[in-house]
């Protein structure tokens, strides 16, 4: 028989969306699968619709939780799974046809390889880029350092086999940067990577914001401490300062301290701060960690991260 699949789909409130992510997993051209729809404590009629799919698919589950955020929603999911390979499947996106396909038939071929990924293309206002999205064109063989840059994909892209995301262990319940977490955390096994050079997914955008939003006061407190323990999977896996990629991470880190800071998270704003500083290594140019450490004792923690904040965004305004 051929391994099993599961995908897991939270949901909240997004039931039309809902069915147009379970159809585009009725569609794969592979079999079996097993498709587990977690309902987040929706308000709407997602939860009936989730049961209605259920009912119309043997292969489908419905687990209803109270709303816990979609890491929580995952981790339901990841342990009511039953298959050999976990595919994660965010309501709003869709897989395409071929994806179990080719990716089971390339862990299949590459025993070696715990995780595929492949060409992922993201629509945005109703437009269907031709582009791949993040760096799902680029072959990695790991996912480290890569994946301390940002991550190397979107959550529908990878399919991992159900032994490395039982080594991972549990999703965090956080609601922000949960994903890159989780993905840093398997990246610090070494595990090696097959690659699809077709288009197996699509992301589907809704709004906008630029690269500096720093997000609601509770959002940065879950981004610092997702940020601390993707600094510790990279450390893990013997990413040193001398890396480019820790050292883009050490900047990343500065940049989240300071938001922080702005935002009233003094704690999170110091312990960022002083990653940031031991990420750059010892021989980098430290006047910035400084200059920024005396504002700090001068004027508090809160001050500076507002002030560096309004300056942080008046040269990215400038640079457009």
């Amino acid at each position: 028989m051929r391994p099993l699949v599961s995908t897991i789909i939270p949901v909240f409130n997004r039931a039309a969306m809902l069915a147009e992510a379970v159809a585009s997993v009725v569609a794969q051209t592979y079999r079996p699968v097993e498709i587990v729809i977690v309902d987040d404590g929706s308000t709407d009629d997602t939860g009936a619709v989730a049961d209605q799919l259920a009912r119309a698919h043997d292969f489908v589950r419905v687990i209803h939780q109270q709303n816990s955020g979609v890491g929580a929603a995952r981790e339901a999911g990841r342990l009511a799974a039953r298959g050999e390979f976990i595919q994660y499947l965010d309501s709003d996106d869709l897989l395409y046809p071929r994806k179990f396909e080719l990716q089971v038939a390339g862990l299949l071929a590459q025993p070696e390889c715990g995780v595929s990924y492949g060409w992922t293309r993201a629509r945005r206002g109703g437009v269907l880029s031709d582009e791949p999205e993040k760096r799902t064109h680029l072959r990695f063989e790991t996912m480290f350092p890569a994946m301390l840059q940002s991550r190397i994909w979107h959550t529908p892209t990878p399919l991992y086999r159900a032994d490395v995301v039982r080594r991972a262990g549990p999703w965090l319940s956080l609601r922000n940067e949960e994903d890159w977490e989780y993905d840093a955390r398997i990246a610090s096994q070494g595990v090696r990577l097959h690659h699809v050079a077709e288009w197996i997914a699509e992301v589907r955008f809704h709004g906008g914001g630029d690269h500096l939003s720093t997000g609601s006061a509770a959002t940065l407190a879950d981004r610092a401490v997702a940020h601390r323990l993707i600094c510790e999977h990279a450390r893990r896996a013997g990413i040193t300062a001398e890396a480019p990629e820790m050292q883009h991470y050490a900047r990343e880190l500065f940049l989240l301290a300071r938001q922080c800071g702005a935002a009233g998270h003094l704690a999170e704003s110091r312990m960022l701060f002083e990653l940031a500083r031991e990420a750059s290594g010892p021989h980098r140019d430290r006047r910035q960690f400084r200059l920024y450490a005396a504002l700090a004792r001068v004027a508090g923690w809160s001050m500076a991260g507002k002030l560096a904040t309004m300056s942080d965004h008046l040269r990215w305004r400038r640079s457009r």
